[in-house]
């Protein structure tokens, strides 16, 4: 995401001391990825795979999951994959107590789902709270209380805490409410707790991505303007956290879109989306 100079291309400027470009030296050697198993989870870990890289990799599919940690050992990487549920408040905080030192963990499991034109299922609602909100707690605030008290690295940073947020979190899509809901309060709290937790030597950092093709968009039926392959999606989220960066938003233009639509009044917003197709209701809840 970041140039060899700060640049306002893919959202936001790199904040001052930032190190545009650090990610091409990969600094972190040991990483935690939640969401592992596929799409921008997986392109994650691969693109911090490497030699003397440990990589501990959460998810829920057994199959895929292996499929990542063999992809990141090919590559030279140990790879430990885990299964766990990120609902699971008490698993998440074992898994994470036990990983030893952790530069950087990206907490990236999340779902989506829509209302389908109709009122979102009360059931839906809530499984997308627990699990990109509740579960973005249950990485994040276990790792912040074990970087603590770890000695600081490098960088001069205990650790880096990343929150996979989405520029939906900008505009309140009537759509999908609760995805949106959920994304906005991820990202004003990892930018809000930032503030204060850089005072103990680490970073929280919200990625917020436009459209990525992943099986999870692969059921919308309604046009993803400048959508993305994964892998550029990971590479542009690692190199804003390398630079420093507290909001990396990309693609510019979609995030532009998204500021101006969400500055709107909110009865114009819905007139506005109401012609347009509202992503789908999950097929199975739970």
């Amino acid at each position: 995401m970041a140039d060899a100079a700060p640049s306002t291309r893919d959202g936001i400027e790199a904040e001052p001391g930032a190190r545009p470009g650090a990610e091409a030296g990969q600094p972190w050697r040991h990483v935690l990825v939640t969401g592992a198993s596929s799409g921008i989870g997986r392109a994650l870990a691969l693109a911090c795979a490497g030699p003397g890289v440990t990589l501990h990799l959460g998810g829920r599919d057994a199959g895929r999951l292996a499929g990542t940690a063999a992809a990141c050992a090919a590559a030279g990487a140990a790879a430990r994959p885990q299964m766990v549920d990120v609902r699971d408040r008490e698993a998440m905080a074992a898994w994470i107590a036990g990983a030893g030192r952790l530069d950087l963990v990206i907490a990236n499991a999340g779902i989506s789902a829509g209302t389908g034109g109709a009122t979102e299922p009360a059931d839906q609602s809530r499984a997308i709270f627990e699990t990109n909100l509740g579960g973005v707690l249950n990485t994040a605030l276990p790792a912040i209380e074990a970087m603590a008290a770890q000695a600081p690295g490098p960088d001069g940073l205990r650790g880096r805490v990343a929150v996979i947020a989405s520029i939906a979190a900008f505009i309140a899509v009537p759509g999908a409410p609760a995805y949106c809901a959920s994304k906005a309060a991820v990202q004003r709290w990892a930018e809000a707790l930032d503030a204060t937790e850089r005072r103990r030597g680490i970073r929280l950092h919200a990625v917020c991505p436009g459209y990525i093709r992943t099986p999870m968009t692969a059921a919308n039926s309604f046009p993803m303007p400048m959508l993305m392959e994964p892998e550029e999606a990971a590479r542009r989220a690692l190199r804003g956290i390398a630079a420093g960066r507290t909001r990396i938003a990309f693609p510019f233009p979609v995030y532009l879109a998204a500021r101006i639509g969400g500055a709107l009044p909110p009865g114009l917003r819905a007139a506005l989306f109401a012609a347009a197709p509202a992503k789908g209701v999950m097929p199975r809840v739970g």
